[in-house]
């Protein structure tokens, strides 16, 4: 994949307003557990970020996905990940279905502000006994006259306690089986009996409002049904390879700056006569990881170009999640041994990478999933033996 001088423009916009405006607010940010989702998603918008591959008749660029790949790995540039996964589900997770299947309606109601800044979107996939497993979804919408009656649950929702919408995952059949018994409905998340039952706690992503929902007898006409009603798993299940690509392209930038800052801490360090960059077994460590991400990085820009030219990437974006998601285990932390007790406190940046980089082995499926799909796609899966 060659970058034009367009691709390096959109990755100049980007790093600009990071480094101006949101990497020196995002220690803040961390401490208060949240971060001012509508004010980035405005100033991201005005820069034309927020629709990169949606038409331009919704406010998009109408670019093609390699323009989003270089989109969110420069993302990944963001000291805080909790601020690039709720702008990640903005433009790649909770619009992609609204935009390829929604009505006319629901694209000018939801679709047009939500590209210009002006709402917050979420996904509403999984529940507390339905992570990866998306067909075990529990939560239902029962169709009663022009409206659906919702009542369920959702768990880890990003954007649930600032967001303005939700794009949820629902069984509106008892028919079918699990895959073809569910929908996709727009919820505003101000209808009546929509709750945040609690902002959720956790290890990373700190300033990221991430919250379990609760939906209690909630109507939403009938209209808000995102394309076909029982097509939203396979609606699902397309989007995920957009949404996988994007959570490997933003840890590699991640997972590169954890390279940088060690290397530059090492090489300052004394100890022994010497700094720890001396040792051998240092710079070696720093040079392996470098040569994992950039064949990390090659898989990456392959399957791209591979999507761009509209072929099927199942296999090859499960294999980029999965190295990704296992080399967001083993670098962070490599790296983190090298600055010792430093490492361990929060004042300096590797403790959060190391806490905000584990996710990308588990969110957007677990690296045990994607070897699932892997297998299958090599034919060599149980079921799927000739």
């Amino acid at each position: 994949m060659k970058f034009s001088q367009e691709h390096i423009a959109l990755k100049d916009t980007v790093t600009r307003i990071i480094d101006e405006h949101i990497n020196p607010n995002v220690d803040a940010w961390e401490e208060e557990g949240i971060f001012p989702a509508h004010e980035v998603m405005k100033r991201m918008a005005d820069a034309g970020l927020l629709g990169i591959g949606k038409p331009v008749e919704y406010g998009g660029l109408d670019l093609d996905f390699s323009y989003e790949m270089v989109f969110a790995e420069t993302l990944g540039s963001i000291r805080a990940n909790g601020v690039s996964t709720s702008i990640g589900v903005q433009t790649t997770m909770c619009t992609p279905a609204l935009t390829k299947y929604g009505s006319e309606d629901l694209k000018q109601e939801f679709l047009v502000p939500t590209i210009a800044g002006d709402m917050v979107g979420c996904i509403g996939v999984s529940e507390e006994t339905a992570g990866s497993d998306v067909a075990g979804t529990r939560t239902h919408a029962k169709r009663d006259g022009d409206d659906y009656v919702i009542n369920g649950s959702k768990m880890w929702i990003t954007n649930g306690v600032q967001g303005d919408w939700i794009c949820l995952l629902a069984n509106t059949s008892d028919e079918g089986g699990p895959h073809r018994n569910k929908s996709l409905i727009i919820v505003p998340l101000k209808t009546k009996g929509v709750s945040v039952t609690r902002k959720l706690d956790k290890l990373g992503l700190r300033c990221s409002d991430t919250a379990q929902l609760f939906f209690d007898d909630v109507r939403v006409p009938a209209r808000n049904l995102v394309g076909e009603e029982n097509m939203g798993f396979t609606y699902q299940m397309r989007q995920f390879q957009e949404e996988r690509l994007f959570v490997a392209a933003r840890a590699l930038r991640g997972m590169e700056m954890a390279i940088e800052d060690t290397i530059e801490y090492t090489g300052q360090r004394k100890v022994f006569g010497g700094t720890i960059l001396d040792n051998q077994v240092v710079y070696h460590k720093m040079a392996e990881m470098q040569s994992e991400l950039e064949a990390a990085r090659a898989l990456l820009y392959r399957t791209t170009e591979q999507y761009v030219d509209g072929e099927d990437v199942t296999k090859l974006a499960s294999m980029t999640k999965f190295m990704m998601g296992n080399l967001a285990n083993k670098i962070p932390s490599a790296c983190l041994q090298y600055w010792g007790g430093q490492g361990f406190m929060s004042e300096n940046w590797i403790s959060r990478a190391y806490r905000d980089l584990r996710l990308t082995g588990i969110g957007g499926g677990a690296n045990e999933i994607m070897l699932e799909i892997i297998a299958k796609q090599m034919g060599i899966y149980p079921g799927k033996r000739n």
